[in-house]
Parts: structure tokens; sequence; C-alpha cells
């Protein structure tokens, strides 16, 4: 015969149900935690890389690039339009001032001179033609000009004559009249000659002085075909390296053309360039330090262009040691710009333990454990980091990436 159960055991019985159940998820989530306890509670020394924090000088940098160039780079262009004959140094090759680097073929311009000269000396031909011309007219109107003055003394005499005749009764006013009449005709026709003298001399003297221009502005081609002509024998001003020559012989060449760079290779400077987020902090004077390989070399910004391109602003650098052996043409290097520094400051060697932030988490090296500490972050460059409080000189730091040890407090070091 079956026996009805009590609601007070079902109850009991479901309450012993989930308490176990309760218990076995509590075990299961125990055994995780230990789980991974057991593994993230050691670590090899060998895994990691440390730092000992010391006092010292910092100075906060922004990053940017950088390319080697000469100091003094000569371009030599093309003073002509011409072609190019021949290469007679390549790129590399040192060259002493004086010496030839490739030659043109200046028939074309040689052409040009030819004409200019012509056409100068048939200037010179026009100007002595015009004062030939000048001198003929002079001579022409000068004697027309002393007949004129005979006709008019000899028409004073007939005038006084007929005054004379009318007075002895001989003539007639009439005659008197006409004579003097034919004075004044000649008086004014001497008048009007005497003006034609002066308008032909400065007519003739103003077609002089635009003959005289013509002739010297031919004359200034003249000479500046000459001077190009001798430029065309491309030869270097100064001692110095080819770092590029042009080789395509035949190439038609232009006037403006670049055919050669020489430089001075014992003198460099970095053209730098940055995005343009950071262009309020970019300005003239601010320090610079060009790392190259593990090689430091410091500097100062002097030149920054004023144009954006593509969001990148280009700048000029000058070194402090211009010279030094590591520098090399077209030679990539990192950037630093020195925003601004601090000194006597705790610092530890930078590395990927430090995420930017301000305020992290670092492991402390002590007694073959890592503690965990809460620290606060300062200044920041390639090399150091600040760090504001919780340390003290000698204290170890690990600085290798620690993100999967976040919820470790401590952490022992195996060897």
């Amino acid at each position: 015969m079956d026996t009805v159960i009590g609601e007070e055991v079902l109850g009991r019985k479901r309450k012993k149900r989930f308490l176990v159940l309760f218990i076995i998820v509590l075990a299961i989530i125990a055994s995780v935690f230990l789980l991974r306890s057991s593994f993230a509670s050691s670590i090899k020394k060998s895994a990691i890389t440390t730092a000992v924090v010391e006092k010292g000088n910092i100075e906060n940098t922004i990053n940017a690039s950088g390319e080697i160039l000469p100091e003094f780079e000569e371009v030599i262009t093309s003073p002509i339009n011409a072609s190019v004959q021949n290469v007679l140094l390549d790129a590399g090759i040192s060259v002493k001032a004086g010496q030839s680097v490739l030659t043109l073929d200046k028939s074309a311009s040689q052409t040009e001179l030819v004409k200019l000269k012509f056409g100068l000396e048939s200037k010179h031909n026009e100007i002595l033609k015009l004062q030939l011309e000048l001198d003929r007219s002079f001579y022409d109107i000068k004697s027309n000009n002393s007949i004129k003055q005979l006709k008019i003394n000899s028409l004073l005499a007939d005038v006084e004559n007929a005054k004379r005749l009318y007075k002895a009764g001989g003539g007639t006013r009439e005659d008197i009249e006409q004579a003097e009449l034919n004075l004044k005709v000649a008086m004014l026709e001497k008048q009007q000659l005497e003006n034609e003298i002066k308008t032909k001399q400065q007519t003739m003297q103003v077609q002089m002085r635009e003959a005289g221009i013509a002739a010297a502005i031919q004359q200034n081609d003249l000479q500046e075909l000459e001077r190009k002509l001798t430029l065309a024998n491309i030869v270097a001003s100064r001692d110095g390296v080819v770092t590029w020559v042009n080789k395509n012989i035949g190439a038609a060449v232009h006037e403006g053309d670049a055919l050669a760079r020489i430089a001075n290779l014992s003198s460099f400077k970095v053209q730098g360039s940055i995005a343009d987020t950071y262009l309020d902090q970019l300005h003239n004077g601010m320090t610079a330090i060009i790392r190259i390989n593990e090689t430091q070399i410091r500097g100062t910004v002097v030149n920054i262009q004023p144009a954006v391109q593509n969001s990148v602003v280009t700048f000029s650098i000058q070194l402090d040691e211009r010279n030094n052996k590591l520098l090399r043409p077209n030679m990539k290097a990192e950037v630093f710009l020195v925003t601004s520094s601090k000194t006597n400051i705790f610092r530890v060697a930078n590395g990927p333990a430090f995420k930017g932030t301000s305020s992290q988490d670092l492991f402390m090296v002590k007694n073959g454990k890592a503690e965990r500490k809460t620290v606060q972050i300062g200044m920041s460059n390639f090399d150091y980091v600040e760090i504001k409080d919780n340390v003290k000189p000698g204290d170890v730091v690990i600085t290798s990436d620690m993100s999967e040890y976040k919820n470790t407090k401590e952490i022992t070091i195996n060897n």
C-alpha cells in the first residue's frame, strides 16, 4: 500500500539537492581559481626583464622621423637648352673644385650666339648710318640757313635802296613796301628752317638713342649667352662628393633642369617630419635627439616649413656633432623632440610594462617575490619613465609585459 510523502519531507529533499549542487559549483569555481593561481603565482626569472629605480633627470619627448642630409649640397643645373653628351663622374666619386662632371652638346646655343653677334653688328651699323645721316642733314640745313642769311642781307640792302630812291624822288612807296615784304618772307623762311634744324636734330638723336638701347640689349643678351655657354662646361664649384648625376646620355635637358648634386660629406643636418597634430608643440630652438642604432646625437630645430603636406610638417635640425662618423646621406633615423624636462626625479628604464596611463600597477621584485603596487607615472621618453610615488632608489621593477598577471598580487620568481 502506497504511503503519501509529506510536504516537509519533500522540502528537505529539495534543500538537500540545492545544497549539494551549490557545493559542487563552488568546488568547481574554487578548483578553477586554484588551478589558475597555481599557474599564475610563479614565473621564471628568465621570462622577465627588470630595471632598478634611480634618481636622475628625464626629458619628455614626442616621436618624429628624420633623414640625414648633407648640410651643404650644391645642385648643378643646366644653364641652356641642350642634351647630355658625356658623363665623366658617377655618384659616390669625390670631386675637386673646377673638375668636370659632365659635358653638354652646346651646338644649338653656339649657333644662337653667332646670330646674336651678327645682329649686334647690324645694330652698330644702323647707329653709324643714323650718325652719318644726321651729319649730312645737319650740314645741308646749315648750308641752306647760310644761304637764307645771305638772301636776307641782300633784301635788307634792297629796302635801304628803295628808301633812298623814294627820298630822292626816283622811287615809290610801293617799292619800299614790296622790299620790306620780301625781307619779312625771307626772315620767316629762315626761322622755319632753323626750327627744322632743331626738330631734325632731336628726331635723329632719339633714333640714335633707340638704336643704342636696342644694341645695348642685344649686347647684354650676347654676354648672357656667352656666360651660359661658359657655365655649360659643367664643373664642380667646390670640393665634395657627387651624390647624383644625370647619366641619360643624349637626353634633352632644359634650362634649369638638375644635372648633378655635389655634397660636402664632412657636415650633415637632419630633415625631420612629424604629424601636424603636434604642430602646437613644435617650435624653433627646441632640443632634438637623433638616435642611430644605439647612439644619440643632439641638435636644435632651426627651421619649420610653414606648409603642411599630407598632414605632415617638415623641419630642419642643426646637429651639435655635424661630422659624426655614423652619419650617412639619406640615412633614416629616429627623432625625439624634447618638449619638457625634470631633474632629480625617480626614474626607471622604459619597457613594455608601461602602458602610457598616469596610474598603473607595477610588480616590484623583493626577496624572490614580485609584489604588485599601484604607482603614479609622470614624464616618459624612449629611455626612461618617471615614477612619482611608492618607490625609492634601489627598488627593482619588472619592465616586461605583465598584463596576464593583472589579478595577481604576488608572484614567486623561480630560477
